[in-house]
């Protein structure tokens, strides 16, 4: 009697702890840097990897190791605004050319979209869309650009051509919480 308790006991445990796993891997948590100020959110079981130089930030999916979103700040001059930089469409291609597809990386970028909103703080942000081309793979990216105290930040998440449908919620809950104070 008691060996079937202890066994009945084991198996709804075991399957509670499966279920939260569940639930917890389909959730986002929040990354939120103070010093830089900017938050955003990314899934849980993404890990951040250190690189030397280039992005503040960088995570990436455990699994689907070629998942990832970062964060980019480039200094612009004080007085200029998101605006004054151009159209969304005129970032989205300037950002294509320099960031997401520079010259000489052997990767294409189409601009697919380029929206903008306004932030209940009254900060313009750009939201863009690319079908990147490398030479043995297609990637899609979604970036959200953001002009604050004299700063260019850019949110941009990344994922295979291949799994893009399935994360294209997710990659678009990630652009849309980007914030910058």
């Amino acid at each position: 009697m008691l060996k079937r308790f202890v066994v009945a006991l084991l198996m709804v445990l075991s399957l509670s702890l499966v279920g939260c796993t569940a639930s917890a891997m389909g959730g986002l948590q929040s990354h939120v840097d103070t010093v830089d100020g900017y938050r955003f959110l990314y899934p849980i079981g993404w890990i951040e990897v250190k690189v030397a130089s280039g992005p503040d930030v960088v995570f990436r999916d455990l699994i689907e190791e070629t998942e990832n979103i970062s964060v980019v700040i480039n200094p612009i001059p004080a007085n200029k605004t998101l605006e004054d930089l151009g159209s969304p469409g005129e970032v989205g291609y300037q950002l294509g050319k320099s960031a997401i597809a520079p010259p000489n990386s052997n990767r294409q970028a189409e601009l697919v979209s380029a929206d903008s909103y306004q932030a209940e703080d009254g900060k313009t942000y750009y939201l863009l869309e690319y079908a990147v081309k490398l030479p043995k793979q297609e990637r899609h990216n979604l970036a959200s650009v953001v002009v604050s105290h004299g700063k260019l930040y850019t949110l941009n998440a990344s994922a295979t051509e291949a799994r893009w449908t399935k994360m294209q919620p997710v990659f678009n809950q990630m652009i849309h919480s980007f914030s910058v104070r």
